[in-house]
C-alpha cells in the first residue's frame, strides 16, 4: 500500500482534483445564471425562474418547506421567493387540505408561459455553444454531471 493510501493519510491530489472540478461547476453556474437572468423579463431572476421550472419538472402542488430543502436555502428566503411569484401572478398559493395551517404551490397559466418564454430566449445562446463545444462533449459529460448531482444531493440529504 502505497502512503498515499493509507486511510490516515488524505490524497492530497484527488482532494486537489475534485476541489477544482466543484470550482469549475461553481464558476459555470455563475455563467449560466448571468446568462439566464439577462434573457429573463420583468426583474425576475434565477431564482424565480428556478422556481418555475422546479413546479414544471416535478409537478407543482407542493409545500413552500419542500420546494425551499430542494432549493437548500431557508423557509423564509423560499417565502420571499414566492411571494415575488404571486405578486406577479405566475402561482397561486392555496390552503393545503391536508394541514390547515400550511399552503401548497400551484403554477398559475403565466408562470407556464414565462418559463416556457425564457427557455425559448435561451436557445439561441446555447445553440451557438454546439459549435464550439459540441454535441459529442456534451452527451459524454451529461452523465457525468448528473452522477455527481446526485452524490452531492446524497451527502447533504442521506435518504
Amino acid at each position: 500500500m502505497k502512503k498515499s493510501d493509507s486511510p490516515d493519510t488524505p490524497d492530497v491530489g484527488n482532494a486537489q482534483l475534485m476541489f477544482d472540478v466543484l470550482n469549475e461547476v461553481g464558476i459555470i453556474a455563475q455563467l449560466s445564471r448571468t446568462l439566464l437572468e439577462s434573457r429573463l423579463e420583468g426583474g425576475l431572476t434565477q431564482q424565480h425562474f428556478g422556481v418555475l421550472n422546479h413546479l414544471v419538472r416535478l409537478g407543482d402542488g407542493r409545500a413552500p418547506l419542500e420546494v425551499a430543502r430542494a432549493f437548500q436555502v431557508p423557509k423564509t428566503s423560499m417565502s420571499h421567493t414566492l411571494a415575488g411569484l404571486e405578486k406577479r401572478g405566475l402561482i397561486r398559493m392555496l390552503p393545503n387540505p391536508a394541514d390547515g395551517r400550511g399552503k401548497l404551490i400551484y403554477l398559475n397559466d403565466e408562470g407556464r408561459k414565462l418559463r416556457e418564454h425564457a427557455v425559448t430566449a435561451i436557445v439561441p445562446d446555447v445553440l451557438a455553444l454546439i459549435p464550439q463545444f459540441g454535441a459529442d462533449d456534451a452527451n459524454t459529460m451529461l452523465p457525468l454531471l448528473r452522477k455527481l448531482r446526485v452524490l452531492l444531493d446524497d451527502a447533504r440529504d442521506p435518504r
